[in-house]
């Protein structure tokens, strides 16, 4: 267990006060996306050496004074801008909310693809369904829906997703390259970006990607006019279906960001069929980001956020999963982790494992 998670040390004021911060959450959320989407926060930016009034702002950004005041006001006390005597001035959290791309990622895909299906994480946590997706349509899951979500969710969506996993891929292809696979089998390689980098940096590795058909389709248009992308080719198979079947031929496997899509039964079904498939001188590679592997508590909070997106948007039944329930997981499917590397891009855990000798 974290050591940020082995205690309550707040006093009875301090713990009140942090209560009253989460019933207005959703108040600080909302008021922080306004003001930086109606131009406030850039125009503090530019004039960060002494700020300005909110008739100053008024006048910059179009915005009326009672806007600004109501805005600014709240975002005191959240702590995105400061007061010096009549000016606001940007403050050092209002300047990452303005110009950090991770922090820009989280905006957006809570935003835009969380915010109102939130509304529904009760009802979610009694059916175990994703009853929040349907403010997006009529889907079981949200994956077969990714190609059809509505503009900005979607463009969010893929911005969250692939900024936390190109982070990891300088770090991960060293280690997948250690045993020189000449074939990679990449599960939920969704648009091709891991494929796409692999081919790109080894002249011989060939990768398939295995996805849902939807997926599949979108795979063959990013690869369109990308170098080496003749060595990546598709297999639309849903690892969910009893009978679905691995393309044969391949000495390595990878997972990234995949296996938390899916409950522990899922799971353990689809690392059988990855058992089955490997030959006896293949590996497995899952990289994952575990809530209890992470190095900052602010991580660790993401982390369990993430968790609840896949309860109420994605699938109802799957999260972000503490490291040891998934090699317990890895165990039970006849696999044996034989590397462990934390820390690989932001936040990810890559486990290397290999099916257990007869």
């Amino acid at each position: 267990m974290p050591d940020y998670y082995s205690n309550d040390e707040r006093s009875a004021l301090e713990a009140r006060s942090e209560a009253q911060r989460i019933a207005f959450a959703p108040f600080i959320f909302q008021a922080t996306i306004a003001a930086r989407n109606l131009g406030l926060l850039k125009a503090l930016y530019d004039a960060r050496e002494v700020g300005l009034s909110a008739e100053e702002l008024s006048e910059e950004t179009s915005v009326s004074v009672y806007g600004v005041k109501v805005l600014l006001d709240m975002g005191l006390s959240a702590g995105i801008v400061w007061k010096k005597e009549t000016n606001y001035v940007l403050s050092k959290t209002g300047f990452f909310i303005l110009n950090d791309p991770m922090t820009k990622v989280n905006l957006d895909f809570t935003k835009d693809v969380c915010y109102e299906g939130l509304n529904a994480l009760e009802a979610s946590i009694k059916s175990g369904k994703p009853e929040g997706l349907k403010v997006f349509g009529d889907w079981p899951t949200i994956y077969p829906a990714l190609s059809s979500l509505p503009e900005p969710a979607q463009s969010s969506w893929f911005g969250f997703d692939h900024y936390y996993s190109d982070h990891s891929f300088p770090e991960a292809f060293p280690i997948v390259l250690t045993h020189r696979p000449k074939t990679l089998i990449d599960i939920g390689g969704n648009t091709g970006q891991w494929a796409r980098y692999c081919v790109e940096n080894d002249d011989e590795l060939k990768v398939i990607v295995v996805d849902l058909p939807e997926q599949i389709d979108l795979l063959q248009e990013s690869m369109t006019g990308h170098a080496a992308t003749d060595r990546v080719s598709g297999r639309a198979v849903n690892m969910l279906e009893s009978g679905a079947t691995l393309p044969s031929g391949a000495d390595a496997i990878w997972m990234s960001q995949f296996l938390d899509c899916f409950s522990e039964a899922q799971i353990l079904d689809i690392l059988k069929k990855c058992c089955n498939a490997l030959p006896e001188n293949g590996y497995l590679y899952i990289m994952e980001t575990f809530w209890d592997r992470q190095p900052f508590e602010m991580a660790a909070l993401s982390v369990n956020a993430t968790s609840l997106y896949f309860t109420v948007m994605a699938n109802g039944n799957s999260r972000m999963y503490h490291s040891s329930d998934m090699k317990a997981l890895m165990g039970e499917a006849g696999l044996t982790v034989t590397r462990e590397v934390d820390n690989v891009g932001l936040g990810h855990t890559l486990i290397e494992c290999r099916r257990v000798s007869a």
